[in-house]
């Protein structure tokens, strides 16, 4: 790509791409921002939940939950983690995006299937005996 293409503006998708992950981070790790595109939003809820559910499943293996109180825990964790972070640090209006509950819900179960794994693999490596 030329100088000149890139003065005028027009980039290769990689770096606009990378561009716009950074922004995206960016913004969500800012109080406030502002979202235009909703879908956005919507990711960075989606791919926070499925790190949070990672660090709780190595969290819930190590010190060692088991059974129904710990997948209540994750549930309530979660879900709480998620509302607090949309409405009291973003300041979303939960109407632009059909409630609080779409926004709640927003990539529970694939996190919930990451987060059982890392718990049983951790549990399991940490705690069973031979």
């Amino acid at each position: 790509m030329s100088a000149k293409q890139e003065k005028n503006g027009i980039s290769s998708s990689k770096n606009t791409k990378t561009k716009s992950s950074y922004y995206l981070i960016h913004r969500a790790i800012t109080s406030n921002s502002q979202w235009p595109d909703k879908d956005d939003f919507l990711d960075v809820i989606y791919w926070g939940r499925q790190i949070l559910g990672l660090i709780l499943g190595v969290i819930w293996g190590v010190i060692p939950l088991k059974g129904f109180l710990g997948l209540l825990l994750f549930c309530i964790v979660s879900a709480v983690a998620v509302y607090l972070y949309a409405f009291t640090f973003q300041n979303v209006d939960e109407e632009d995006y059909g409630g609080a509950w779409e926004i709640v819900k927003e990539g529970f179960v694939t996190s919930f299937a990451g987060f059982l794994a890392m718990w049983i693999i951790i549990f399991s490596g940490l705690h069973f005996k031979d």
